[in-house]
């Protein structure tokens, strides 16, 4: 069974996205980084790559960590502000009911792109 099914499905990475991006908004640390942002697309284009990295259907067509996120490199993006983000997604994935192990392998999947998310 792959993670995105342990995890629940597209209900719950819709829920978790949902959350998750809550959460991230009324962060004073790192919201600058989504100003502008149609985050309605921001969303679907999370729940799409999420989909995609937990093993489900893959429908994923936004550009890669590197590219998507390298103007907010340019505006500071650094290890402290994916640390932030990094915290907003345990504390989603904890508030959802997800056991340690799998919230722990969430993490390890997101940590695993840090350095092309800060154009490393």
């Amino acid at each position: 069974m792959s993670l995105y099914e342990e995890l629940g499905g597209e209900a719950a990475v819709n829920a978790a996205v949902d959350i998750f991006y809550r959460r991230v908004l009324s962060d004073a640390y790192v919201i600058r980084f989504f100003e502008g942002v149609d985050m309605e697309k921001q969303a679907a284009k999370q729940k799409a790559f999420l989909t995609m990295v937990f093993g489900g259907p893959n429908s994923y067509t936004g550009l890669d960590m590197r590219e998507g996120h390298k103007h907010l490199v340019k505006l500071g993006l650094n290890d402290s502000h994916f640390e932030h983000i990094l915290a907003h997604l345990r504390s989603t994935l904890a508030e959802l009911g997800v056991g340690a192990e799998k919230i722990q392998e969430v993490i390890n999947i997101a940590d695993s792109v840090r350095a092309d998310v800060l154009d490393r």
